[in-house]
């Protein structure tokens, strides 16, 4: 007669969780930078929401003072001169669609040229022979350090020569064909192209020209949108340059216009409802970029292969 031996399963006691102070540390620290970083821009957002008057009552208070859409209005055009005057604000027009328009030209145009002739310059020092080429592109480089503001001048002139000042030609013309970082980036993109691609398209009667637009091209999007969208984004808060050029009426940008705006104090006080409203909308568009491809541009920033 055999005996069938049960073994009860151990029961193990549950384990202790280390507390990992390391990890509860860092989020700390990350959690304190978070705030420090969004707190301005809450701060701006608690600003425009309040009224202009109100603000000095309560300076230290993190919700809106006497909250209102007022500021809002008044930077769209919204409210009337008694309205604005009412709520702190300078009672002057602000003509923000033409300013908007204007922002978008500008940025839009550098965007597409920049893009498009850097790709093209890129592909000329990343996949075409030719003599001197490296030292070339080493001497191009070397303008990453030159300091921008050393160019303002002699383009200024260059642009007054040519009767653009004052025109949105003038304002795009200095940053359109490329600049070195743009060559650079699209650059350390194609370098990683596979060669036998080109190879294959030389074998099929392709020159230089159609390689470039129906192969090169379209392999390079990834990094060409990643690209397009730092430039718009660089150019949308250019401020500099567009004060120089086009500070008029017809030609002015929406952040030349914000400086306009702070400008036009009620009683030697700023609107700082409006001008924080101000800041708000024409941050908008921007910020709507940056978060629909956020993803794409984490990705494709420090991407240098091909396929």
């Amino acid at each position: 007669m055999s005996t069938v031996s049960l073994q009860q399963p151990l029961v193990r006691a549950p384990r202790r969780r280390r507390v990992r102070w390391g990890r509860g540390l860092a989020w700390a620290v990350m959690i304190l930078f978070l705030v420090l970083t969004l707190f301005p821009f809450l701060w701006i957002i608690r600003t425009a929401l309040s009224t202009t008057r109100s603000l000095p009552s309560a300076p230290s208070d993190l919700l809106p003072v006497d909250f209102t859409w007022g500021a809002f209005a008044r930077v769209l055009g919204l409210s009337s001169r008694a309205q604005a005057i009412a709520q702190g604000g300078s009672g002057a027009s602000v003509n923000f669609w033409l300013y908007l328009r204007n922002s978008a030209v500008y940025a839009t145009g550098v965007t597409i040229g920049q893009v498009f002739f850097s790709s093209m310059a890129a592909y000329a020092f990343a996949r075409l022979r030719w003599r001197g080429r490296n030292l070339v592109f080493a001497i191009f480089l070397g303008a990453l350090l030159v300091p921008p503001i050393f160019t303002q001048l002699p383009n200024f002139i260059l642009i007054k020569n040519m009767g653009l000042l004052n025109t949105l030609p003038g304002m795009i013309l200095p940053t359109f064909f490329m600049t070195p970082f743009a060559v650079f980036f699209m650059r350390q993109f194609m370098l990683g192209i596979n060669h036998e691609i080109e190879e294959s398209a030389a074998l099929d009667g392709a020159g230089p020209w159609r390689t470039f637009f129906r192969i090169i091209l379209p392999l390079s999007s990834a990094p060409a949108t990643t690209l397009a969208i730092l430039i718009f984004i660089t150019t949308w808060n250019d401020y500099f340059w567009p004060l120089l050029v086009g500070n008029t009426g017809s030609t002015r940008v929406l952040t030349v216009a914000l400086g306009v705006f702070e400008s036009q104090t009620p009683s030697g006080s700023p609107d700082w409802a409006g001008l924080m409203a101000a800041t708000l909308v024409a941050a908008a568009p921007v910020l709507i970029l940056f978060i629909a491809f956020a993803r794409k541009i984490i990705d494709s920033i420090g991407y240098s292969g091909g396929k």
